[in-house]
């Protein structure tokens, strides 16, 4: 038997999170995987396989029945952002800023943007606007906040836009949409969602500006994509266009809720495998 002292073992390398400026760096690169997540456990699975995860403020439609985001309040979004960090380990995790938020002035969303990164941990936040929001998005990016930009269709804006409506249908519109991806990229924006907008101008603003595009019914060209998750899961009992359902789990849950209060309504539930002797 050998006397001679055994190697020990070789730790485990840390898991790194991925960062706002590593997903900037992905511009014309590799594909940015990226989907939404609002609690702990679907966090854990899309963290294996997205580079970012979005906490939108589409949590206020999809996980509280809201009929607009309009109405999603800041800590509504710091408490779903500490569930999904707490979830995850290597993908970079961005915060959408609340309507109200971030629109009075620089001050204003940068006390709410410290207040989001200090109390969740995430590594960025996101905002809508082009050109409007170009001076805030270079105050946050001074001052130590990495901005993911937002353009095309808002949904905060809905409400001045007429509703959800598809941006760039009329060609005339086309410049005003490359000026807002312009402003972002020059104001210090890692990257920018382009929404809702029509293939082939999602595809020229994807070409002009130096930082990544991520698109949402926008382009295959875009620098990466996103979609909410629970659209792609086929939770939602309406899809938009854009969203292409990869697994049907509404229709897969009412089955097994209804098996369940069968066998409640029948007495076979619990039975001896699942009660104590």
């Amino acid at each position: 038997m050998s006397t001679q002292p055994q190697p020990a073992p070789a730790a485990a390398t840390p898991v790194r999170r991925i960062t706002a400026p590593q997903i900037g760096a992905r511009k014309g690169g590799e594909p940015i995987v990226s989907l939404t997540s609002y609690h702990s456990h679907t966090a854990a699975i899309v963290d294996k396989f997205a580079d970012f995860i979005l906490v939108g403020d589409s949590l206020g439609m999809v996980m509280h029945g809201m009929d607009s985001t309009v109405g999603v309040p800041l800590d509504l979004m710091i408490m779903h952002g500490k569930a999904v960090v707490r979830g995850t380990k290597r993908a970079l995790i961005v915060v959408d800023m609340p309507f109200g938020s971030y629109e009075e002035s620089p001050n204003v969303a940068f006390r709410n943007a410290a207040k989001i990164m200090k109390e969740t941990g995430c590594g960025a936040v996101k905002l809508e606007g082009g050109s409007r929001m170009a001076e805030t998005i270079h105050f946050l990016t001074q001052r130590g906040i990495p901005v993911m930009a937002h353009t095309g269709l808002t949904p905060q804006s809905s409400h001045v836009l007429g509703g959800f409506k598809t941006q760039g249908r009329n060609e005339d519109s086309w410049p005003a949409h490359e000026e807002d991806a312009r402003a972002v990229d020059e104001a210090g924006a890692f990257a920018v969602v382009l929404e809702g907008m029509v293939e082939p101008l999602a595809a020229k603003i994807t070409k002009q500006i130096a930082i990544p595009t991520i698109g949402i019914g926008a382009s295959v060209d875009c620098d990466g994509q996103i979609l909410v998750l629970e659209d792609m899961l086929g939770l939602n009992p309406w899809t938009p266009k854009f969203v292409k359902v990869y697994g049907q789990l509404g229709p897969m849950i009412e089955q097994a809720v209804s098996d369940y209060a069968a066998e409640v309504k029948s007495r076979t539930f619990p039975g001896p495998e699942q009660t104590y002797r």
